[in-house]
């Protein structure tokens, strides 16, 4: 018997996988527990259908990230700090404070899509990259002076 995964089975496949399974689990398990639908012609074409349709959406996602991307791509950001004996900086700029200064320009990216090396704890250019999506990174520079 054919089944079309609904969702992740441990052990069997992941979600819109087509597996081939004996009659007695397919019906008593997977079909009986939503876990998946049997194989037709009309359930294919359903398939193909959701497939497509997820497809166009992330396109048109990565589409609208690209235009921020373009915006934002190696920009610089300004930060001026207090600073002690041999321009030392008390504390460091956090992701949090770049998102806000983001946010003062018109960008409202998630903190966790920065990517920082290290600390930023001492005077000068930083760069800093960004991951919106999968497909969409790009770096931008904070610069951090007295």
């Amino acid at each position: 018997m054919k089944v079309i995964l609904l969702k992740d089975v441990k052990g069997q496949g992941k979600k819109d996988d087509i597996i081939d399974v004996s009659d007695g689990y397919g019906n008593n398990y997977l079909i009986k527990n939503k876990l998946g639908v049997k194989y037709t012609k009309g359930s294919k074409d359903v398939l193909d259908k959701e497939i497509k349709t997820r497809q166009d959406n992330e396109d048109a996602l990565v589409s609208d990230l690209e235009k921020i991307k373009n915006k934002l791509a190696n920009q610089n950001i300004k930060f001026k700090v207090k600073t002690g004996k041999n321009d030392k900086v008390f504390g460091n700029i956090s992701t949090k404070q770049i998102c806000e200064e983001l946010k003062n320009k018109g960008f409202n990216i998630d903190k966790k899509c920065l990517k920082l090396d290290g600390n930023i704890d001492s005077l000068g250019v930083h760069k800093v990259e960004i991951e919106l999506h999968k497909r969409v990174k790009f770096s931008i520079y904070i610069v951090v002076e007295k």
